[in-house]
């Protein structure tokens, strides 16, 4: 049997494991597919080898990887002592800049000191970092890092991926070190996220079925060369944990901003200098003559700005921009803003029912538009936008003598009782009435107030580790239970906890 790459390789294997030569007529024949149709007629005992050379070949791709593969502890401070946040990172080395960087997830370290993040090698080493450079408006950061013997990762291409492609997601979920999940690119260009706590404004996500849980974050998304075609970053989840859907900053956007941070200290973005309508839809294109809702539509140009220089005008509607279609405004702020300063565009809009080429250079953002809020994400049920949003409430009283005793709890018993829930509990695995929380996130909690304000001060797009008693056939059992993240819950009444 001929040796295959190991996207074939791959997908022959998967292909065997799925139905064989009855899927491929089924669904035709492309890509590697007929090499999956030529193994399908192999004899069981070749079958069987080449399901062991695929699990040999991603045994192979993991083992180079994950050297470069990190843990990331940091501490900063909370409104009632230290928060703690846990990530991935990957270790990276620039042919432009000397030494070693390790690339994580702005969220993951912002507002702790160097001497608070801890970075945990494969190796066992545990290192801090020299120096911290960060990016708000992607939710990226630098951690600069002494040079030393490790094995740094390489980037891949995220441009030449397709829907389909075989990808590695590595990292500590829930704290779990050198861990990978395998799964496929389920979408690209994923621009309309909303992301509890973090204003992202450069979003173009690449949506994957790897798993990706808390503590993923930062870690790299890999092709099956073992290089980063990704850093993970978001899930969209009901529970807080793995549901088949999560986002990662793709690598040509990720070098773009690690390169300007590395240069500049911060990213210079490029400006264009226009106000567009955040509620242009396919009604209003109709009206200009399109077929489709396409584009980004002016509604204001600032004067003396690259726009007004360029001769772009109130109400064009900019369709291509340096050779690429605008699919909508938030495509064309992540184009503008991921384009060189001074760097010399071509851009077609159309203008009174005809399309008219213009070109602009682009100047730098000015510093007072550096943060300037994104568009509200437009909620589309059929595309998954980011954590979805729960209405689950729950009420809880702090424990008595009398209340234990009246519930059959030991007269001693500490913590708080949960005495309503808006709904009634999905599974044995969620909050039930009488319940009583003794601890979440590891620490004690004896009132609602105290319960409220570690919840509070959580990872907000987290789910949060309770530790409850429950009676059970008359006998009292301890159970542990993931709280769905903080945003997902809203304070019903008095006495009653997020």
């Amino acid at each position: 049997m001929r040796s295959l790459s190991a996207p074939a390789l791959i997908t022959t294997a998967i292909f065997l494991m799925i139905g064989g030569a009855a899927t491929y007529f089924a669904g035709g024949t492309t890509g590697s597919l007929p090499h999956a149709h030529a193994a399908a007629k192999l004899p069981p005992d070749e079958q069987m080898e080449v399901l062991r050379q695929a699990g040999r070949t991603l045994a192979s791709v993991t083992a180079h990887t994950m050297p470069s593969v990190v843990n990331i502890e940091s501490t900063h401070p909370g409104k009632s002592g230290e928060v703690e946040e846990t990530g991935s990172g990957v270790i990276m080395r620039s042919p432009r800049n000397k030494g070693l960087f390790i690339i994580t997830n702005r969220h993951v370290v912002e507002g702790a000191g160097l001497n608070q993040i801890d970075i945990y090698l494969n190796d066992g080493r545990v290192i801090a970092p020299a120096e911290r450079l960060e990016d708000p408006d992607t939710d990226l950061a630098v951690l600069r890092i002494p040079d030393m013997d490790v094995t740094p990762a390489q980037f891949g291409d995220s441009d030449n991926l397709d829907i389909g492609h075989f990808v590695l997601a590595m990292g500590s979920p829930f704290g779990l070190t050198e861990s990978v999940t395998l799964g496929i690119i389920s979408a690209k260009g994923r621009r309309s996220l909303e992301l509890p706590g973090r204003n992202v404004i450069n979003q173009d996500f690449l949506q994957t079925d790897a798993a990706i849980n808390p503590g993923n974050s930062g870690g790299p998304l890999i092709d099956l060369d073992g290089r980063v075609i990704g850093i993970n970053t978001a899930i969209a989840s009901q529970g807080g944990g793995n549901e088949g859907i999560g986002f990662s900053i793709p690598s040509n956007l990720v070098q773009f901003v690690v390169t300007q941070l590395l240069d500049y200290g911060k990213v210079r973005r490029g400006y264009l200098g226009v106000q567009l309508d955040e509620h242009f839809n396919f009604e209003t294109a109709q009206r200009y003559g399109l077929d489709r809702k396409t584009g980004a539509h002016v509604t204001k140009v600032m004067d003396q700005t690259p726009a007004a220089l360029a001769g772009i005008r109130a109400d064009d509607i900019i369709l291509n921009f340096d050779g690429f279609e605008v699919k909508d405004l938030r495509d064309l702020i992540n184009k503008v803003s991921v384009t060189p300063v001074q760097k010399q565009v071509r851009v077609i809009v159309l203008r009174a029912g005809k399309q008219q080429a213009l070109t602009v250079v682009l100047s730098e953002k000015p510093d007072s538009e550096q943060r300037s809020p994104a568009p509200p994400a437009r909620r589309d049920p059929a595309r998954p936008t980011g954590s979805r949003r729960t209405s689950r409430k729950f009420s809880v009283l702090p424990m008595s003598a009398q209340i234990a005793r009246q519930s059959g709890y030991a007269v001693k018993q500490t913590g708080v009782m949960v005495t309503s829930l808006a709904t009634p509990p999905a599974s044995e695995e969620s909050l039930q009435l009488y319940d009583v929380i003794e601890e979440a996130a590891r620490l004690p909690v004896s009132s609602p107030e105290q319960l409220k304000t570690l919840l509070q001060e959580s990872r907000r797009d987290e789910p949060v580790l309770l530790k409850v008693r429950r009676i059970v056939d008359g006998e009292t059992a301890t159970r542990l239970i993931l709280l769905p993240p903080v945003n997902s819950f809203s304070c019903p009444a008095e006495n009653a906890v997020w």
